[in-house]
């Protein structure tokens, strides 16, 4: 049994239900957009109190299951006007799962500024989030634990957030306390500021209760030495983290670098050294004594996480990943690590999605208001945007509208979202799956960067994309890490059991992949029912127009050549 809260923040009032079998199974992506359309969420304004905005755990929440404590948060996204479910590590799932918690739906808007807490006697709080306004997010997480104790998890609406901008996310509390886990996409951050909800602190507790413990314990270990086996995580998450991406995209051509304007920031094959890759920068940090395998969240064996040092072996942020190293690292003409570790730390004290900050930053600078590579002018963009100038406020609406403003010709976004760290002229699959994704221009939907294309048509690239975006789906709705897809989704059967002794279903192996087509199919329903045609899965004029250095490919595909595929999955 789990308990899933609706917080009717104008009225203050709490109405507490009781979960069951597959209504604990069935959270995350598939929990959202079904609760959104039957909300009728589609046609709300996103940052007034009618857009509900949902937090859900998955089955195995408050345990040590690795990669298991995802929390999903959703609503109607202010940035792309579509449905978003934007989903982060740390413990914040791992709270909600040892308080017997599911998940919560925050209804309607706080007349003052609350933090929400959730406590062990299965009560909640509302308490007065005053002398937490304004302040870094470092500087407020600190003052929580003053509060609350170390014995919390904590989600953050970051100063950014507060005055909902479209760059914030919502911070959750990694497994040491850092406020560096973010549901970054879509400006949920912004919406979570419209509820004026500045914080939602959970107690920590002990492992919640089970149908059949043994197996499930069983199962966790069981997990953990297949992940282990694993030669994706043992070679690739493990050794050098996510960053590794990035030195196969240089090679592949398809990085971002300097707006978008090149696909490759160094040659290597000439001998030069590409400093903004996994390999350089995995030996650097061990190299100052950083921490270069690290969890993100608890009992997670993947552990490809890092804590990025300084040449004194001083922490500087935690993690350096890769999507940040290319939005706002050669996105914006950076080439050393040490400035990009600096950017990232202040993206993270601002709570805001390094994707869009990043694209944002290399906008202003294609409009000439400051030059790539400027580190200086990066971190003077990112301190108008803590103060919320009338400038700043205007750059954190993100990157569509920052163009908009500038009149830029090259801004790199879909449903007003920006891309991804994959430029859809070389990276075709992940390309379309940006395309066509209800939740806006997001890799994480369906990324298959290695997938060889350019002697596939658009329909057999749609094919292995629908089927992609299907399985994430699963695992997204299940509050599983991704990163653990080369075990779980070839291993259905163990992962059912597993939930069958969690939760006392009778689930078959089957139940998987119709559970990601169900979430796809309602993400797309709410689009329709929002507006959104195939010609908002067309990409900028730009990538059709102008070749992209070094490989000097143009994008192939329109909206038209992927908008349906939604409609071919089984009813």
């Amino acid at each position: 049994m789990r308990i899933y809260y609706d917080i009717d923040l104008t009225g203050r009032s709490i109405t507490r239900r009781e979960l069951q079998g597959e209504e604990i199974v069935r959270a995350g992506r598939y929990l959202i957009a079904k609760t959104l359309l039957e909300l009728g969420a589609a046609t709300v304004d996103p940052l007034s109190p009618a857009n509900p905005l949902i937090f859900s755990a998955g089955p195995f929440a408050g345990t040590s299951f690795s990669n298991a404590n995802r929390t999903s948060v959703g609503c109607k996204s202010p940035l792309t006007g579509g449905i978003k479910e934007a989903n982060g590590g740390g413990s914040f799932s791992y709270g909600l799962g040892q308080l017997k918690v599911a998940g919560f739906t925050l209804h309607g808007a706080s007349p003052d500024w609350v933090v929400l807490h959730f406590k062990k006697d299965g009560t909640i709080d509302f308490d007065d989030a005053a002398p937490y306004l304004g302040k870094g997010n470092f500087e407020a997480q600190e003052m929580l634990h003053r509060k609350y104790g170390k014995k919390v998890t904590i989600a953050l609406c970051g100063p950014v957030g507060e005055y909902q901008g479209l760059l914030a996310g919502i911070a959750f509390s990694d497994k040491d306390g850092r406020p560096a886990r973010l549901s970054a996409r879509g400006g949920v951050g912004a919406v979570m500021g419209s509820k004026k909800v500045k914080a939602i602190v959970v107690d920590l507790d002990k492992i919640p209760p089970f149908t059949d413990s043994k197996k499930v314990n069983a199962a966790i270990k069981d997990y953990a030495k297949m992940l282990l086996a694993d030669s994706m995580v043992t070679n690739f998450y493990q050794k050098i983290g996510t960053m590794g991406m990035a030195d196969l995209q240089n090679a592949l051509g398809g990085l971002p670098v300097r707006n978008f304007s090149a696909g490759q920031q160094v040659d290597v094959a000439s001998g030069e050294k590409f400093k903004m890759g996994g390999e350089h920068i995995s030996q650097l940090n061990v190299s100052r004594g950083g921490e270069h395998t690290h969890a993100c969240m608890p009992g997670c064996v993947i552990q490809c996480s890092n804590v990025y040092a300084d040449a004194s072996g001083k922490e500087v942020v935690s993690p350096v990943e890769y999507e940040t190293l290319g939005l706002l690292g050669t996105n914006c003409g950076l080439s050393d690590p040490d400035d990009l570790a600096q950017m990232n730390f202040l993206a993270n004290d601002l709570g805001v999605d390094t994707i869009e900050l990043g694209a944002t930053l290399a906008v202003l600078m294609e409009a000439g208001l400051g030059v790539f590579g400027d580190v200086k002018f990066m971190a003077d963009c990112m301190a108008e945007i803590r103060r919320g100038s009338e400038q700043g406020r205007l750059w954190a609406q993100g990157t569509a509208r920052v163009g908009a403003h500038y009149k830029v010709r090259r801004v790199p976004v879909i449903k007003k979202q920006a891309i991804s760290a994959y430029d859809p002229r070389v990276v075709e699959a992940t390309g379309i799956t940006m395309m066509a994704t209800a939740q806006g221009a997001d890799h994480t939907a369906g990324n298959l960067p290695r997938l060889k294309t350019r002697e596939m048509s658009a329909e057999q690239i749609v094919e292995q994309s629908l089927a992609h975006q299907a399985r994430v789906a699963a695992n997204d709705s299940l509050g599983l890490c991704i990163f653990g897809m080369s075990v779980t989704n070839p291993n259905t059967e163990f992962l059912v059991n597993a939930i069958n002794a969690a939760h006392g279903t009778s689930l078959t192996k089957d139940f998987f992949e119709p559970l990601g087509q169900a979430a796809l199919r309602l993400e797309y329903e709410f689009n329709r029912r929002a507006g959104f045609t195939e010609k908002d899965d067309e990409l900028p004029e730009f990538f059709y127009s102008e070749p992209l250095p070094p490989t000097n490919h143009v994008a192939r595909f329109h909206g038209t050549d992927v908008h349906g595929m939604y409609e071919r999955l089984p009813a």
